[in-house]
């Protein structure tokens, strides 16, 4: 790749968590970046801060078909990442409909824009752990049945057998991450890990004095972002495309969580944590472990970032934040 005729890449939700990370790791590897971003009153790129200007912004909504052919023959992308989606859980009860024209169908109007205007082009779909839901066998391979336990999780289901339709379909490259939780610093507030290292910061500080949680039992295998979205690119380098499981293979609780987060500051969770029964979800997901042997054979993609230094990464950030 050289500087003259660099690659070409467009990521959709690149305000995002996994969307900023992204970008800064093709940007590191001398990508032309671009970005799709919808309209809004409100337009927030904090996540983007010290590199905005280096990547083009492109408006364009997974709800509208033609924004997107829009935005797909301005970037004309060597590479596609379609990762915006309505991706908070809880929400997807709320606004289940909403979830699945964009989390479903949006991935559709992505893969038909690709095939109009760039169909040599690569694609990454964003799958997801939640797909599996009431898991059928543990650990969770590329192979495991999905039994999605959310409007969320049904929305990603569609998504990524659609892409894998358009791919056996049309001989697009088109290939989906099956990524279980990952997280970091700029992970949303709404989001359990996020609403645990920033409420523990907050007590520390003596901001507030306690912390509500749903179920402390729920396990999760959690990861950094930034080694996700490296799997991500490295997916996209194959020759042939493919579908990968992202995980860490190692569970965790949401009480793990805090029991990490609170002790990093020299506290104890149990002194401040409480659980009530209106943060429990209509259909819980009780477990989830990933496998990621496929990727780890085929990419050779390792993560780098252990759980606990994940989560004292979230609480040194948040603190930082709140002492400014």
């Amino acid at each position: 790749m050289t500087s003259s005729n660099p690659k070409r890449a467009l990521i959709t939700g690149i305000t995002g968590q996994d969307g900023s990370y992204l970008a800064e790791l093709l940007l590191e590897k001398g990508y032309q970046v671009f970005g799709t971003v919808r309209r809004s009153s409100t337009e927030r790129f904090e996540r983007l801060e010290g590199f905005v200007d280096r990547v083009e912004l492109l408006h364009a909504d997974l709800l509208d078909q033609s924004s997107l052919t829009r935005a797909f023959e301005a970037a004309q992308p060597d590479e596609i990442y379609n990762l915006a989606a309505q991706s908070f859980v809880p929400t997807s009860w709320v606004e289940p409909t909403l979830t699945a024209q964009f989390t479903a169908l949006g991935v559709t109007r992505a893969l038909e824009a690709m095939r109009q205007v760039c169909p040599g082009a690569r694609f990454y779909q964003a799958s997801s752990s939640e797909m599996f839901g009431k898991v059928l066998q543990t650990p969770q391979t590329e192979d495991t049945p999905f039994y999605p336990r959310s409007p969320y999780g049904v929305a990603k289901v569609y998504g990524h057998f659609i892409t894998v339709n358009y791919r056996e379909s049309y001989g697009l490259y088109a290939c989906s991450g099956i990524l279980f939780n990952h997280e970091s610093p700029r992970r949303g507030v709404e989001f359990v890990t996020r609403k645990i290292t920033k409420r523990a910061a907050q007590i520390k500080l003596g901001l507030e004095k306690e912390l509500v949680l749903g179920n402390l039992d729920a396990r999760r295998d959690w990861g950094h972002a930034r080694d996700y979205v490296r799997a991500q690119w490295m997916m996209l380098q194959q020759d042939e495309p493919d579908d990968y499981v992202i995980a860490t293979g190692k569970m965790h609780t949401v009480g793990d969580c805090c029991r990490v987060a609170f002790e990093h500051l020299d506290l104890n969770f149990e002194d401040y944590v409480r659980t009530d029964a209106k943060w429990v979800r209509p259909a819980e997901v009780d477990l989830l472990i990933g496998d990621a042997s496929k990727a780890k054979e085929k990419l050779g993609w390792e993560p780098e970032t252990s759980f606990e230094e994940l989560i004292r990464d979230m609480v040194d950030c948040d603190l930082a934040a709140l002492s400014k």
